[in-house]
């Protein structure tokens, strides 16, 4: 696949997201989340959107062959609640 650096990177990027939403979830268990962290963690829901789509789509572009940095990532709004 010619996208295998920038998939690599896609993917260490969602890992790192991943990780944070889980520790955020994780604290969230029992008292709950200050605003701060609840912003947060829609900010990274919101991302990892993004991420996802991001990745889909560049992989989509190289197995057809055409240059996956050519995608852009998308709005928010279009991307949002993205099934994984």
């Amino acid at each position: 696949m010619a996208d295998g650096a920038g998939s690599e990177e896609m993917i260490a990027r969602i890992d790192a997201l991943i990780a944070e939403e889980h520790e955020l979830r994780g604290r969230a268990t029992g008292k709950g989340l200050s605003e701060r962290d609840r912003a947060r963690l829609r900010s990274l829901e919101e991302q990892l959107d993004q991420c996802w789509d991001l990745l889909r789509r560049r992989r989509a572009r190289a197995e057809f062959g055409e240059d996956p940095d050519t995608e852009e990532p998308r709005p928010v709004s279009e991307v949002e609640s993205y099934q994984q």
